[in-house]
């Protein structure tokens, strides 16, 4: 048994550890490729301990009959709060003033004019079980839900009081749209510049899902153009962001950006690790 979280930075330490490994458990940093593969002829399973698979080799683990194991819906509840959290901060724009009223200034001028969000629209690219927990607390504030997913059919019990619309109307309708989706070929740049221009100039734009799925270079133009109220980004095309996409946000108004932590809450790191530890021991046992 070897544990090192270190390892996910060292790729050529990781690849001399993998002979004899029958079980890896790995978080989203972690490359689990060809490479890695051919360097683990024991390995059976991999044990994800989270919910996106981008990062994992899902037809070279399968051609290798490695098993993958992720935690499907265990962190939802936590992403879902952060999405609420990430919208209730952009849409009332009054949470960072602290600096501001420490050093003895009143700066009630021009910022007491955000807004509610009773009433308001909340647009869900993607319905799957995150989008779902969204929903259901979104609608508790009082908005009203659409969403837009081809892979639901219309008749699914699980809309509900959801709408279903297109991806257009979802764009130009949503005073508030929060991303859902994985990435992949069809959804990489979902979110361009074409799509930025389609929503409303007062909107904010929530990624929680995986960079790459916004073009955020298009992001800030729109932000710092005013054609967007505001956004948050959980997630980036680069992790750790490096000077030159950092460099890309710089003086970008109204913008929150944290370092994909809204799946990571005390309870969903326990739960994850739990159901994804329980469920590699039953698979080496087989």
């Amino acid at each position: 048994m070897v544990y090192d979280p270190d390892l996910c930075t060292d790729r050529s330490r990781l690849l001399d550890q993998m002979a004899g490994v029958e079980a890896l458990f790995t978080r989203n940093r972690t490359r689990v490729d060809d490479e890695l593969i051919a360097a683990a002829p024991s390995l059976r399973v991999v044990g994800r301990l989270g919910v996106g698979l981008d990062n994992i080799d899902m037809n070279g683990c399968e051609r290798a009959g490695v098993q993958v194991i992720h935690a499907a819906g265990e962190n939802a509840v936590s992403v879902a709060e952060y999405v609420i959290g990430a919208m209730l901060v952009v849409v009332r724009g009054v949470f960072g003033m602290t600096p501001s009223m420490i050093a003895g200034e009143w700066p009630r001028q021009g910022h007491a004019f955000g807004h509610e969000l009773m009433g308001k629209t909340m647009g869900l690219v993607g319905y799957g079980s995150i989008a779902r927990h969204v929903a259901k607390r979104a609608a508790g504030l009082g908005m009203e839900i659409i969403a837009y997913d081809p892979f639901v059919p219309h008749n699914d019990p699980a809309w509900g009081t959801v709408r279903s619309v297109d991806v257009e109307t979802l764009l130009a309708s949503a005073d508030v749209i929060s991303v859902h989706v994985p990435l992949g070929d069809g959804t990489r740049n979902l979110i361009d510049a074409h799509a930025l221009n389609r929503m409303k100039p007062t909107a904010v734009l929530i990624n929680t899902s995986r960079g790459g799925i916004v073009d955020e270079t298009a992001l800030a133009k729109a932000l710092l153009e005013g054609k967007l109220a505001g956004a948050a980004l959980d997630v980036f095309a680069s992790e750790p962001l490096g000077p030159k996409p950092a460099a890309v946000f710089a003086a970008v108004p109204n913008l929150l950006l944290t370092p994909h932590v809204a799946g990571n809450t005390r309870e969903s790191v326990d739960r994850v690790a739990t159901v994804i530890v329980e469920k590699v021991m039953m698979a080496l046992v087989v």
